[in-house]
């Protein structure tokens, strides 16, 4: 229609068309094309949302959070306020060894573990392959060698235990380019606006 603007992609199409691709490859799988999973999708989609908080992207946080909604109504899984205690895994998270005492680190590991036990009673391996999405994106090593550490008596299997740390990686990689562009188009469309420029 005339004088209706249309909504383009910042990116162009060529570029969100390879992003939903990506999204394929680490969420849902493209048949014939993706690597096995090992993880649940619900796992996978939980520590998207666990990077959405952590990242402040309240678009990939509407987004996984509806996801992870509605397949856990869809798998008939028992009541539980998920969305309270990922606030709570993150800001545990925040934390850093670095920016503590070592009497205050020891501390934290302790809390942590006790936190991370709940969190394993209602889904196993969780806390940890959060934490060590979290390592990933912050390039925090100690917190990847206390989570790998869980992960890898939780996984002893070497083939299983690659297939977890592949999946949490490729949610990492998929959802810091993700949040980065969700939190940044606005304000990228601000400033082409100022310039009469309408994508």
């Amino acid at each position: 229609m005339p004088g209706q603007a249309v909504r383009e992609s910042i990116q162009g199409r060529p570029f969100n068309d390879i992003l939903n691709e990506l999204h394929a490859h680490t969420f849902s799988g493209a048949p014939g094309e993706s690597d096995p999973f090992t993880l649940s999708e619900l796992e996978r989609e939980y520590i998207a949302y666990a990077l959405a908080l952590y990242y402040q992207c309240d678009h990939c946080q509407v987004y996984h959070g509806r996801v992870v909604e509605r397949m856990r109504a869809k798998s008939g899984a028992a009541p539980w306020g998920w969305k309270e205690e990922f606030v709570k895994i993150i800001l545990f998270l925040r934390t850093s060894k670095a920016s503590v005492s070592p009497l205050e680190w020891d501390g934290w590991i302790a809390s942590w573990r006790r936190f991370a036990g709940r969190i394993h009673y209602r889904q196993p391996g969780l806390a940890c392959g959060i934490a060590y999405a979290i390592g990933i994106a912050r390039a925090d090593e100690t917190l990847m060698d206390l989570a790998f550490a869980s992960l890898r008596t939780l996984y002893p299997d070497p083939e299983t235990l690659l297939g977890v740390i592949r999946d949490i990686d490729r949610v990492v990689v998929f959802m810091k380019a993700a949040t980065s562009k969700n939190r940044t188009d606005p304000i990228v469309r601000r400033h082409l606006a100022i310039q009469g420029i309408l994508v």
